[in-house]
């Protein structure tokens, strides 16, 4: 592959979470050739490296019914029916075929011949498969093994994806206009060489992944700033359900740790929330008390520590456990007694954070875009599944099952559709490339975090929102301004995606007065 200019391939995948991985190897199998890009210098480096709880699978005394019933529940009843019906019938098979038979993930077992399944909130069974606390992690290295066994697939980290490559918007021939838009590719910025290099491919995956570090507080890594979007909304695609944003009601509240998320699995094990004063609180809430599901339990958490004028409660493990902490939560143990917390004799001090993102990119049952030969699938997309609200281990499952799914109809479809790179311009420089000043970067994205958490966070008000709205609108002709002038850099990129993701999210929530699911708004 050259080093920089232009260069093709019949896949282009962007993010390599379970998502972009096994779009990548469903593609890879078929013969395609497939180029995948990831931001980070890390190719493991994804939300689906830190999902601690599990996937949701079926359990012994479980039905797919079931589960579409639990899913819709907790979707606020605005879920797309196909979708969940998808995601029900086809996720045990597909995780028996690829996981299991094809990956060996080594799930955790309660006896030699029986998995282990746990249960979250929301779930009415125990259905959720495992490996201890590290479920994610081992998942995404597993598939990272076994995509650099193919010859045809060349795996990019360091590689940040400007701006999605369209036609007509960059075509250079005006008779491109008469024709229909479609996706050829993006504009990819080496992040060692600040070079911005045209990868040109007839199918394009957006698995980009969610946006939680828009918000002040969230359990998301720190790159997951929703790139995806910004590009996909430049592009013509539709945005749909932005509002619907997902707290996780229990981060590790600890002044040296930057969101680390304590799993929906310590509740589902049996872990209660307490106030400051011991007292037991979300049976005040929801008659399934701590398994309520996440918005209801972020909201009661929030009303909370409002009405008590604390910055945390505790989750409390330790009272309720009849088993081996270290043994069952290794890695939330670990992680705890490294700043001081010994969960097998103390409660957690927690705090919501933004988790998750139930909107996106709208796609059908196969992951296509309304922008042809553009597919978007994970956390990305919006596929209608998790509706206004996603059900605990399901987002694991959806990357899955659609990650295979869209590149199942991109191998049954597949048209490399002629274009002539000449035809298409050059990324454009500055004339004159101003250096970035870190210091400007830094305080854009405070305001931008602030903002979103202080006006469109857990609780809004039509008020907070306008705020937010002007003030975002305000700072973004500064980032534009910015943007144009700098030097090419993954930061700056970043900072124009931040920006474009956090007014996305405000619009959607200013235009919907009704409360739903993850979308609180009181007046």
């Amino acid at each position: 592959m050259p080093k920089d200019g232009k260069f093709t391939t019949d896949v282009l995948i962007i993010g390599c979470g379970i998502a972009g991985a096994s779009a990548a190897l469903e593609a890879a199998k078929s013969g395609l050739r497939v180029i995948v890009i990831t931001k980070h210098s890390e190719l493991e480096e994804s939300n689906t490296y830190y999902a601690q709880g599990g996937i949701v699978s079926l359990g012994k005394d479980d039905h797919p019914e079931l589960l579409k019933e639990d899913i819709i529940e907790a979707g606020d009843g605005v879920n797309n029916p196909e979708a969940v019906e998808i995601l029900a019938g086809e996720g045990k098979s597909t995780i028996d075929e690829i996981l299991i038979k094809e990956l060996n993930i080594p799930f955790s077992r309660s006896t030699p011949d029986s998995l282990d399944y746990a249960q979250e909130a929301g779930h009415s069974r125990r259905r959720i498969l495992h490996i201890k606390d590290s479920t994610g992690k081992t998942i995404e290295e597993r598939f990272i093994q076994v995509l650099k066994k193919y010859s045809n697939v060349t795996l990019l980290s360091g590689h940040t994806a400007v701006d999605l490559l369209s036609v007509p918007h960059h075509s250079r021939n005006p008779k491109s206009f008469y024709t229909e838009p479609r996706c050829f590719g993006a504009y990819v910025l080496n992040n060692q060489t600040k070079r911005v290099k045209t990868i040109f491919a007839p199918y394009t995956i957006l698995a980009a992944g969610g946006c939680g570090t828009v918000y002040l507080y969230t359990s998301n890594p720190k790159g997951a700033i929703g790139d995806g979007y910004a590009m996909a909304y430049r592009a013509g695609a539709r945005i749909v359900n932005m509002e619907y944003i997902q707290f996780h009601p229990t981060s590790l509240f600890h002044r040296d740790v930057d969101g680390f998320l304590i799993s929906e699995t310590v509740r589902g094990e049996g872990a209660r929330l307490k106030t400051k004063e011991g007292q037991t609180f979300m049976e005040n809430y929801n008659k399934k008390k701590d398994l309520a599901p996440r918005d209801e339990v972020s909201r009661a958490i929030y009303e909370e520590m409002t009405n008590s004028n604390s910055s945390y409660v505790y989750l409390d493990l330790v009272s309720y456990a009849k088993f081996d902490i270290k043994k069952r939560f290794p890695h939330i143990y670990k992680t705890c007694l490294k700043y001081g917390i010994d969960i097998t004799k103390e409660a957690i001090p927690v705090v919501p954070a933004a988790h998750y993102c139930c909107g996106g990119i709208l796609v059908d049952e196969w992951g296509r875009s309304s922008l042809r030969n553009l597919y978007a699938v994970g956390e990305v997309s919006c596929t209608g599944v998790h509706g206004a609200n996603r059900l605990a281990s399901t987002s694991l499952l959806e990357g899955l099952v659609w990650g295979r799914r869209a590149s199942k109809s991109i191998v049954s479809h597949f048209d490399p559709a002629k274009l002539d790179p000449s035809e298409i311009h050059d990324w454009y420089y500055p004339e004159k490339e101003e250096e970035i000043d870190p210091a400007l970067v830094n305080q854009d994205w405070l305001s931008i975090r602030s903002t979103m958490w202080n006006y469109a966070g857990i609780i809004r008000t039509k008020k907070r929102l306008e705020r937010a709205k002007a003030d975002l609108d305000y700072l973004r002709h500064r980032i534009e301004k910015f943007y144009k002038e700098a030097k090419m850099d993954e930061k700056v990129v970043g900072l124009k995606h931040g920006i474009q993701v956090a007014l996305l999210i405000t619009y959607a929530a200013l235009g919907n007065p009704k409360s739903l699911g993850a979308h609180y708004i009181k007046d």
